[in-house]
């Protein structure tokens, strides 16, 4: 999943994802550099969960500690490595001399300077992928109904598992292939009626004043047009916008919104698979990894160029970005998540790769419903549990608890299972500015299987071209803890991963509005100069790592907390 969240306009109402207001008046965002940076805020000085990036470097060298690099997986849609804001801190492979066609360092990977790409091949990358749902059914539709029936029943006794995976998937693929396709006619329409809307406004500003004095039009189209200004003249991103401003900005939001759900109609076309013919592997066979190319970035790498900038973009020209570990950490690309589901083949490898080359936190911003290889994916969690190797992983978008509605990959094997089968897997929320209104509208959450939950909604940050966007989802909440974990990490190389873990989810700063405390283990917002407190006065030895990443009587602390 690599899940985009939308700033788009619904016929029976509206949601708008930058809205900001200061002092009663609405702010441009992009020139609001106190919003651009607000994840990083101290919330005990400036009552806003931010994470409190800045206090705790000096708090770290306050101690007189030393920061090694650490090397940060970024599993995603894919990285501009020489992004202005990043290239200082992209990771090169020491032992891989570029561009000459050799595996260098015999890791079975040609010319992987930078990282590699599990969705690409000889004949290019792929772009559109299917759904997991549009894979399963596609794959177990014709086994378990089938023209014959007393085959198709001999199969569903024979193979439960995989039959109780194929009704789940089927009801999802029916259910959310009619939403995308209902989806992409709206906006289109939406789209297609902005001249209207325009010249309703007749170059008067976005007032309810104004467009209730408009008269009742008798044409259609106009009439519908009317409806839509109605209600976002509710919203305070357009309030009081120019007729020019209010267009341009609905455009963009319209183009995003059909960007999003234009692929779809392939995501959700049963008949459609470009696998074996871009990648050119036996996608069955899950022990083959050694295929795909070194195209970092991709067709599409906004997704993870956006991650990637939360964890270590660097402030250049005007912009005031930086990422949480900007100090301290390089970035792996592992493309790994197309324009539709992740593939569980493609992430155990990218895992394994990642650890094996040297990144000791991998950000994991995707997840989906059902998991046919999800033991595979298992084995290399418990891979990278083995070598010391942190995981935080999205909680997803979709407003659920994931005890009730899994989001692949877990770890929890069975959700009533009392703890994670590893110890080396941090879960993570999205959490606002809004202290009233913490957790994001769209973030899943558990009190057992999310650890923690960070700043995810107005994420300013770093995508392809060389420019910068604000995005938001648990997928930018991912790299925040992502980010705070490599701090810990460059300035206490022996903490293991669970240490980690107990220390973000020990320090997080608590909230009880709304029922905030019961969507996470930590019932709170990490802090990472609490967090490195917590570490250091708790597990700081000086020592050197020996990364076993065994578990401990303090992880079965922080897992019943």
């Amino acid at each position: 999943m690599k899940k985009v969240l939308l700033a788009a306009v619904f016929l029976a109402g509206f949601s708008f994802s930058y809205a900001q207001e200061a002092k009663g008046k609405s702010v441009d965002p992009n020139e609001d550099k106190d919003l651009m940076t607000w994840y990083h805020k101290d919330f005990s000085a400036t009552k806003v969960y931010g994470v409190n990036t800045e206090n705790a470097y000096k708090y770290l060298e306050s101690k007189g500690l030393k920061p090694k690099t650490v090397v940060v997986g970024v599993l995603d849609s894919g990285v501009q490595v020489d992004h202005p804001g990043l290239v200082k801190n992209i990771w090169t492979n020491p032992n891989e001399v570029p561009g000459n066609g050799k595996d260098d360092d015999g890791n079975g990977y040609i010319d992987d300077v930078h990282g590699w790409n599990f969705i690409g091949g000889k004949n290019g990358d792929v772009d559109i992928d299917n759904m997991e749902v549009t894979r399963v059914v596609a794959k177990y539709q014709s086994v378990f109904e089938g023209e014959d029936s007393t085959k198709n029943k001999a199969n569903q006794a024979k193979m439960p598992e995989e039959f109780a995976m194929y009704m789940k998937a089927k009801e999802l693929f029916n259910k959310k292939s009619i939403e995308a396709k209902q989806n992409f006619k709206t906006y289109s329409m939406i789209n297609e009626l902005i001249p209207n809307m325009v010249k309703l406004l007749g170059g008067k500003p976005v007032t309810a004043q104004n467009i209730s004095a408009i008269k009742a039009p008798t044409d259609q189209k106009d009439a519908i047009a009317l409806n839509i200004l109605g209600q976002i003249s509710q919203s305070p991103e357009f309030q009081g916008k120019s007729s020019e401003e209010f267009e341009k900005a609905i455009k963009e939001q319209m183009k995003e919104a059909i960007d999003y759900y234009a692929p779809q109609s392939k995501q959700y076309d049963l008949s459609y698979d470009t696998r074996k013919e871009i990648v050119g592997d036996n996608y069955d066979d899950y022990s083959e990894k050694n295929y795909g190319n070194n195209h970092y970035e991709g067709p599409d790498a906004e997704h993870g160029t956006h991650v990637a900038g939360i964890i270590a973009g660097l402030p250049q020209g005007k912009e005031v970005q930086y990422g949480i570990a900007s100090k301290v950490a390089k970035i792996m690309s592992v493309r790994t998540v197309p324009n539709g589901d992740e593939r569980d083949k493609d992430v155990a490898n990218a895992i394994r790769y990642a650890v094996d080359n040297g990144a000791k936190v991998l950000n994991m911003s995707f997840g989906k419903p059902v998991s046919p290889g999800k033991n595979v994916v298992w084995d290399a969690f418990k891979y990278a549990e083995d070598k010391g190797v942190l995981l935080v992983k999205a909680a997803g978008n979709e407003n659920e608890d994931v005890a009730e509605h899994l989001a692949f990959p877990t770890n929890f094997k069975n959700v009533n299972d009392e703890k994670p089968f590893v110890s080396n897997v941090l879960v993570v929320g999205a959490s606002t500015n809004k202290n009233n209104a913490l957790r994001a509208d769209f973030s899943n959450y558990n009190k057992k299987m999310v650890n923690v939950f960070a700043p995810g909604e107005e994420i300013y940050s770093t995508v392809p071209k060389n420019e910068y966007k604000y995005l938001q989802g648990t997928s930018m909440a991912s790299p925040v803890v992502a980010g705070a974990a490599a701090v810990l990490l460059a300035y206490m190389p022996e903490l293991k991963p669970y240490q980690i873990i107990e220390a973000l989810v020990k320090s997080s700063n608590p909230n009880t509005e709304n029922g905030f405390s019961d969507y996470s283990q930590a019932g709170g917002v990490i802090d990472l100069k609490k967090a490195a407190e917590y570490a250091y006065t708790n597990f700081y030895t000086g020592k050197k790592s020996e990364n076993t990443g065994k578990s401990s009587k303090s992880v079965k602390k922080a897992v019943k907390k």
